[in-house]
């Protein structure tokens, strides 16, 4: 599924994220959710993904899960921000510029279980797929 065919409730969150400025969409199922937008490896259009996220540090960074529901490949999203890593984030009713990477080896048990504990499903994800699933760091500019 590429991101243009993303299933309708993903553009309607996108939707009442935006045009609420965050008051509606910001919490989905009972976790935090903002909308990452990257560049198109491809077509170099604006891509927008609402996303589960934690945060770590004292000046947060943003901690986000190429998870894909535990699919054979990584999403859209990730593939776009590892060819560019320059980001857009909406937080809520916050706008702001970040990078994103890929967390280090070293980095990334502890952010997993960080984003595991808002989201326990990622252990279900990792557990169904070969893939090792990608945890990304977002630093605000």
């Amino acid at each position: 599924m590429t991101e243009r065919q993303q299933p309708g409730w993903v553009s309607e969150h996108i939707q009442r994220y935006l045009t609420s400025n965050g008051q509606d969409g910001h919490i989905w199922n009972g976790v935090p959710t903002l909308l990452l937008t990257t560049t198109g490896r491809r077509s170099g259009e604006p891509r927008t993904t609402p996303l589960i996220y934690g945060k770590s540090g004292e000046q947060p960074i943003y901690i986000v899960v190429a998870s894909r529901g535990g699919a054979r490949h990584h999403p859209s999203w990730y593939l776009n921000l590892v060819d560019t890593p320059e980001v857009r984030l909406q937080v809520g009713g916050d706008c702001l510029d970040a990078t994103a990477r890929t967390a280090s080896d070293e980095e990334k048990p502890e952010l997993w279980n960080l984003m595991a504990e808002i989201w326990p499903a990622y252990n279900d994800y990792q557990a169904k797929t070969q893939r090792i699933i990608p945890v990304v760091v977002l630093e605000p500019a």
